[in-house]
Parts: structure tokens; C-alpha cells; sequence
């Protein structure tokens, strides 16, 4: 990283193919800043060279290009136990023994130890320095540590810097969609046509890992259409578990799908709650309410839709609500559910915070049958 200043003063993140224009655009609003976008040839990395102060917020209001903007405090040798003493350093100054921390490392490039080892060291030295607790999913200071290559760089940030997935006043959904069967009349016409309906389909209900998914067409249908659409949906759901499988910290659970009758499914379930997504039916605003009684009964919740033909209306005589999602809107079959479910926990996410989690049971019968849980090996 050769510079007429050997220590970089900003490390920008930019999205990938963003780093040439993010230097340039840095240098126009900053004519005495230097930026060297790639640095090592690493992608999405931009140093800026020769801050004379305040150039952090600055690069922040005015490049939009620039996704992440990290002060560097310190620039080390990437070894490991030079990297802890520096860290320890900063940290007595900047982290009391009332806070919490936590480490973060990057690593590019080839080392004979991982990102997790730098951690383990860094966080140690720094605990013993400054008294401080560590806290992984919640810090009050965050040890930066990026490394590109043969360098180190380090900075002690608020950990309020971090946008997270979940956290405090937000409330994990799928404690919803665990609940709900989701009815789908099974979509019947040209056989590419349900073919790739059903893969729509298939992904949306995976997506969402609701407790199950029971195909329900009403008398007698097309074998080789419904066969297609069963293809179909086979196709979307092993395609979204897979995606989960990879990308999830937590488990990923494949939703089971059955075959019944309509009717019949109605006369079994008749005891438990049923809802109808048909546009005859109550604005989704309207029964917000209604809707959280029902979820919080502990009964299966059934959330019946319909495909080129709705619901038939004698099933509503035995519906607990009939609801319209998107009032004046025709919603086509592959939107139906997930514009549904996503309204639902719109209108409830405030109230899940007290709703136990509930596990689907596990069922029995081959593949596709059976509720799972992977977890993405960390080490």
C-alpha cells in the first residue's frame, strides 16, 4: 500500500464494481484526500489517504457510493499478537470497565490463522486490559480489526454502528407462520403453466416455513395437471431450503406438504380456526383483532386459498373470518399467501413479543414429510 502517508486514515466499503467511482467521487468533493481503490486487488475497499479531520462524516453525507465508513485508528503488522497489543492500547482509553465489546475481524488475503483466531486473542487481551464484559450480539464497543494482507487495520467503534437483523423491538415472525397451515387449491390448466405455478408457489410457502402446506382441490381433477403442479411445487421448496439451508444462522425447516379434498379437509378441521382469503371478505386492517384472538386460541390456524376458481362459498358458512387482503385488487395465485402472511405479521408483530414459540410436530412418511433443522457449520 505504497502512499506518500504510509497509514490510511478512512477505509471505505463499497458495493462490489463501486470502488473506482467511490475514489473518484471522494477526491472531487476532497481534492487534498488521496483514495486507492482495491488496495491488493480486494473488491469493495476503498483507502483514503491524508484526513486533515471531520473527513469521516463528511464522505458520509456527500458519497453516496460509500456503504461503510470506518475511521483507522491504527495500522499494524497482521500478526495476530500485534494486532491484541495494539487493540488493548486503544481499548484502555476508549472502553471502561462499566461496557460491553464485542470483536469483529476481516480478513483478506492468505494467513496461517483465521478470523476467528484473531478474535479469540484480540478479545482476551482487551478484556484483561479493560475490565470490560464481552457481549457478541449486543455491544456498547466494537473492536474493528480488517486486514488486507500483510497490514492490520483497527478501530474502536459504537456498537450502535452495526445494523442488525433482529434486535431489541423487533419480534421473530416466524413464531406466526409456525402456527398456519396454509390450504392452496392446486393451480389446473396447460401443464407448463402448472408447473410453474407450483414452483411459485413452493418457494413462497418455504420461504415463510409455515407449519405445513396441504394441496386441496375440490372433486375430481386432471391427473397429469395436478401431478405437474406437485412437480412444481417439490421444485420451489427444495430450491428456497437449499438457499436457507446456506444462509441461516439458525435452523431451516423444510414445510411438509399433503394432498386432501377440500371439503373434507373443511368437515375435519371444523373445530379448529379457518380463514378464508377471498376479496368478499373484511378488510385485513379491519380485523386485526379478531385475527390475534384466533392466533392466540392455541388451535391450527387454516388459511384457506383459492386458485382460477376462489374458495367455493358454502366453506365460508364455516369459516372464522373471511378476509380480503388487497381491497379492489384481484391478487393472482402465486401472490395470494404471501401477500397474506405478510400482512398478517404486519398487523400483529407489535404483539408476538408474548407469543410462545410453537414447533410443528414431526411427521412421518419419506422425504419432504418430515420437519428439519440444519445449522451452517460456523468453524
Amino acid at each position: 500500500m505504497s502512499s506518500p502517508n504510509p497509514k490510511p486514515c478512512i477505509l471505505v466499503k463499497t458495493s462490489l464494481g463501486m470502488e473506482k467511482i467511490a475514489a473518484a467521487r471522494i477526491e472531487e468533493e476532497f481534492p487534498w484526500l488521496r483514495a486507492e481503490p482495491l488496495p491488493r486487488g480486494f473488491k469493495g475497499l476503498v483507502l483514503v489517504y491524508g484526513c486533515k479531520g471531520g473527513e469521516e462524516e463528511a464522505i458520509g453525507e456527500r458519497i453516496v457510493e460509500a456503504d461503510r465508513i470506518i475511521p483507522v485508528e491504527s495500522v499494524v503488522e497482521a500478526d495476530p499478537e500485534k494486532i491484541a497489543e495494539e487493540a488493548a492500547r486503544l481499548a484502555r482509553e476508549r472502553i471502561s470497565r462499566e461496557e460491553c465489546f464485542a470483536v469483529r475481524t476481516v480478513r483478506r488475503g492468505r494467513h496461517n490463522y483465521t478470523s476467528i483466531d484473531v478474535n479469540v486473542i484480540v478479545g482476551d487481551r482487551v478484556r484483561r486490559a479493560t475490565g470490560a464484559c464481552v457481549n457478541l450480539t449486543r455491544p456498547d464497543k466494537i473492536v474493528m480489526v480488517e486486514i488486507i494482507q500483510d497490514k492490520a487495520l483497527i478501530s474502536i467503534q459504537p456498537g450502535t454502528i452495526e445494523w442488525r437483523k433482529m434486535r431489541p423491538g423487533k419480534n421473530d415472525v416466524t413464531r406466526l407462520f409456525r402456527r398456519l397451515s396454509i390450504v392452496q387449491m392446486p393451480y389446473l390448466g396447460p401443464l407448463e403453466a402448472c408447473r410453474k405455478m407450483g414452483v411459485r408457489i413452493g418457494r413462497e410457502v418455504q420461504n415463510f416455513e409455515v407449519r405445513e402446506l396441504v394441496v386441496a382441490p375440490t372433486g375430481r381433477v386432471n391427473t397429469w395437471q395436478l401431478a405437474e403442479f406437485l412437480n412444481g411445487l417439490r421444485e420451489g421448496i427444495e430450491s428456497r431450503y437449499r438457499i436457507q439451508l446456506k444462509s441461516y444462522h439458525r435452523g431451516a425447516r423444510r414445510v411438509p406438504v399433503y394432498v386432501q379434498d377440500l371439503h373434507q379437509l373443511v368437515r375435519e378441521r371444523r373445530n379448529e380456526v379457518i380463514i378464508v382469503l377471498e376479496p368478499e371478505g373484511e378488510p385485513v386492517s379491519k380485523v386485526a383483532d379478531q385475527l390475534w384472538e384466533l392466533i392466540r386460541s392455541g388451535r391450527r390456524i387454516n388459511v384457506l386459498a383459492g386458485s382460477r376458481e376462489g374458495i367455493p362459498l358454502g366453506v365460508y358458512r364455516y369459516a372464522d373470518l373471511v378476509v380480503d387482503i388487497a381491497p379492489g385488487v384481484t391478487l393472482s395465485t402465486e401472490y395470494a399467501v404471501a401477500s397474506a402472511l405478510i400482512a398478517f405479521a404486519t398487523l400483529l408483530h407489535d404483539r408476538l413479543g408474548g407469543l410462545e414459540v410453537e414447533e410443528p410436530p414431526s411427521t412421518s412418511g419419506g422425504e419432504g414429510g418430515e420437519a428439519e433443522a440444519h445449522h451452517r457449520d460456523e468453524a
